[in-house]
Formats: structure tokens, sequence, C-alpha cells
């Protein structure tokens, strides 16, 4: 052991999972859901905010979530297949989600396809919905990172720094069992993401952005940020030209969505006026039921007018 390392300012929990009564309550699962309720809440009241319906983006979210979980753990699979496939590994444990691995390109690749379902149901303008939900996005994302702090996993280097995390000698990786505390990436990436949803709202309110440009736009700002720090950490994973698959990845995303973000702003400039049809539809029925009611009324007192004339004329 390293001498020179010292105690974490950071420790990491003892334990991420808590039996209750049969059922085990995992630290990691909750921090997901968590991170999905927080989304939810942050998108509703931005979609409101624009003219859409309240509840709707919970409606949406049906559909959104568990396409962004499936794809999510298919991306995790799919680029570290050797943790699951090939000898001495066990397949089935793919499909073990509790125990961490969930891939963000995946999440938000898959979860769109489901959001698109979703608005196409309930009559929603899909980039106006993705506007809305972007820094609920980067909110999520920054709790469920405390997911892996209950795991003691996906750190990063070595380190000395008075922040360092101290990690348990079963889960540090082969070769560097002699250091105490690591770079506590998850930590940054939180503090990362909460920067990129103070972004997009500012921009988005600077700016009037629409069309789907707050949502490029936090792309940009997440794969900003999880370059470097992707680039920190020490998990096995696969890499290509020397660097990390997902620093690669995080590039290339970067340069889709700059690319988007621009052609958004040449195409469409300025920020869509309807962003619901079922809204803007109770609406424009409200006010026609608004227009015709003095009518009706007035049509109503004529009526009563002839009435008492006719009562009060003579009969003979």
């Amino acid at each position: 052991m390293n001498a020179e390392l010292t105690a974490a300012f950071l420790p990491s929990p003892s334990n991420g999972v808590w039996e209750v009564g049969p059922f085990p309550l995992r630290a990691y699962a909750l921090c997901i859901i968590a991170g999905v309720f927080a989304a939810i809440w942050l998108g509703n009241r931005r979609f409101v905010a624009r003219g859409g319906s309240p509840g709707t983006v919970a409606d949406i979210a049906v559909w959104a979530v568990p396409f962004g979980l499936v794809g999510a753990r298919l991306y995790h699979v799919i680029s570290d297949y050797q943790l699951y496939f090939g000898e001495g590994r066990r397949p089935i444990e793919a499909l073990y989600i509790w125990q961490g691995g969930l891939g963000i390109w995946g999440a938000i690749s898959l979860g769109a396809v489901g959001a698109y379902i979703g608005c196409r149901r309930a009559g929603v303008r899909f980039a106006a919905f993705a506007d809305a939900l972007a820094p609920g996005l980067a909110l999520a994302q920054a709790i469920g990172r405390w997911g892996n702090w209950f795991n003691q996993e996906l750190f990063g280097n070595p380190t000395t720094l008075p922040w360092g995390l101290e990690i348990s000698a079963e889960n540090r990786p082969e070769g560097y069992q002699e250091y105490d505390t690591f770079h506590p990436t998850f930590l940054y990436e939180f503090f990362w993401n909460l920067g990129v949803v103070g972004l997009v709202i500012w921009a988005d309110r600077r700016f009037k952005l629409g069309f789907g440009r707050a949502f490029w736009l936090y792309v940009m700002a997440y794969t900003a940020g999880r370059g470097w720090i992707e680039y920190m950490r020490i998990d096995t994973v696969n890499h290509v030209f020397g660097l990390r698959l997902n620093v690669w990845t995080s590039i290339l995303v970067f340069l889709l969505a700059l690319g988007f973000f621009v052609r958004s702003a040449r195409k469409h400039p300025g920020r869509e006026t309807v962003v619901d049809d079922r809204a803007e539809a109770a609406k424009a029925k409200a006010a026609e039921e608004a227009e015709a009611e003095p009518a009706d009324t007035d049509t109503a007192g004529a009526d009563k007018a002839t009435d008492r004339s006719a009562e009060g004329s003579p009969t003979d």
C-alpha cells in the first residue's frame, strides 16, 4: 500500500444494497429512479411554460424510459462485450442491470425512439419536447452518477488530492492494488452535468432556442465534459487508436450535435409557437365556446322578452 496516499476525503459506501424482507433494495437503481423523476419534473415545468399540457411529459416518459433503459444496457453490453462473452464468462450476466453498466449513448438514442412514439401518440412536436426535456436529462445523469459511488465503479486514476475517493481492495482494477484513493470521476461528472443544466436553461431563456437547439446544446455541453472525464477512468474497456471507445464516441457525437445545431439555426430561426397540438385544440375549442356564449345569451334574452310581451298583450 502506498503510504503517501492518505485516507480519502470522500469515502466509498460500505454497502450499496439493503435487504427489505425478501427484496434487495439497490442504491444504483434508486439513483436511476430518482434521476428519472427529476427529469420528468423539470421537463414538465418547461414544457408547460412553452404552452404544453400538464402531464404530457409523464405520458411520453412511459415510452421513453423503457426504451432508454434497454438502449443503455445494449450499448454497454456491445461496447464491453468481453465482460460477458468468451471463455470463463457468463452471458446471462448481460441481463443483470442492477449490477451497473449503462451507456448514456444507448439511453439517449433508443430513448429518443420511445419519446418519438410517445410524441406522435400525444400530438406533441418532437423537437419542442426534446428542447423542454434537455436540461432534465442532464439533471437525471447528475443524480444517476451517484449510483457509481455506491457500486465503487468507474473511478479515475490514483490521486493524492484531498478529495480522492477511497476504493476497497476488492474493487480496484488489476495493477492498482497498492493505491488507496482515486479520482472521483462520478463526482466530476455530477458537477459538470449540473453546470450543463444551468447552461441550457440560461441559453434557452436568453436566446429563445427552438426546433431542437436546446437539446443539441445539451448534447454538445455533455460530450465536452464526458470526453475529458472518460479519459481519466481506468476501468477495462475497448480502445481505438489508443483512446477509450467512449472518448471517440464523445468526439463524434459532439460534432454531430454541432452540425445539427447549426443546421437548425439556419433552417428554423426563432422558436416554435405551437408545441402541443392537443393543447392548441383545447384552447381553440374554449375560445369558440367563449365567443358563442354571448350570442346564446342574447338569443335567450330576446326569447324571454318575446314571451313577456305575448303574456302582456290583450287576448280580445
